[in-house]
């Protein structure tokens, strides 16, 4: 209302009951786009701190899936709030989803559910949620058969693939061990490059490039900050676009191109 006024009082100023007219409507314009604006931060935000409860609460449940949450998994946890560069209330609401989904009661499915509907079509913000996941639970070395179902459960309920699962998965590998020195280290290099760009070894040259600039594209920092990422994840995302410009450079060199 006050721009209203302060639009109307300046085009009367300056053209008299027309100009008045004009700057009042140029005034709520604007106050309108400012109010808009206000709103897409405001559910931005709402957006990012839910995420992060369910990031948490999921992983929560994740590491209980086996019957126990060991003290790798703990250490994991305590890193990834370090990592996330999160404040001190920030991580004791961390802390706290994370035993919310450790209980019995916890409804799995319906976190996931309310998950998949903050992040409707937005296939790299899910995938960055899965990967962090998948980070926790390799973090004592095993696997467990538990652990491996549940993740697919996780990934089913937010409409993800087994095949983005594996793709996850390969990259995690490649940031762990990068690139191979030997013949078979590097052919199984190779291998798990073409499993983080998604395509198959039997793929064209321009099958490759656009699978890798698709990814390019959807994994970047500042569109998944746009879509409701967390800016603490930011580095996730970052070190993402790293493993698959890098993949995309491996297959390249294996193939004489590079």
């Amino acid at each position: 209302m006050v721009i209203i006024l302060i639009g109307a009082l300046l085009g009367f100023l300056a053209g008299g009951p027309l100009g008045m007219l004009i700057g009042g409507g140029l005034g709520w314009w604007l106050g309108k786009r400012l109010r808009g604006g206000l709103l897409v931060g405001r559910g931005i935000a709402e957006m990012q701190r839910q995420f992060l409860d369910s990031t948490f609460a999921v992983m929560g449940a994740l590491c209980q899936a086996d019957g126990h949450v060991s003290g790798n998994e703990r250490q994991v946890l305590e890193q990834l709030m370090v990592r996330l560069r999160l404040s001190e209330s920030a991580r004791a609401s961390a802390r706290e989803s994370f035993e919310r989904g450790r209980a019995s009661d916890f409804d799995l499915d319906g976190e996931l559910a309310r998950l998949s509907r903050l992040t409707r079509g937005q296939t790299a913000v899910r995938q960055v949620f899965l990967q962090v996941q998948l980070s926790a639970i390799a973090a004592d070395g095993v696997l467990h058969p538990a652990e491996h179902e549940m993740i697919l459960r996780i990934a089913r309920g937010l409409g993800c693939s087994a095949a983005e699962v594996e793709q996850i998965e390969a990259m995690l590998r490649a940031a762990q061990h990068g690139g191979g020195q030997g013949t078979q280290e590097s052919r199984s290099s190779v291998d798990e490059a073409y499993k983080v760009l998604g395509v198959s070894s039997e793929a064209t040259d321009a099958e490759i490039k656009r699978a890798y600039r698709k990814l390019m594209s959807e994994n970047h920092p500042d569109k998944l900050a746009s879509r409701g990422l967390p800016d603490s994840m930011r580095e996730v995302a970052e070190q993402r676009t790293v493993e698959i410009g890098n993949a995309y450079q491996r297959i390249r060199e294996a193939r004489g191109q590079a």
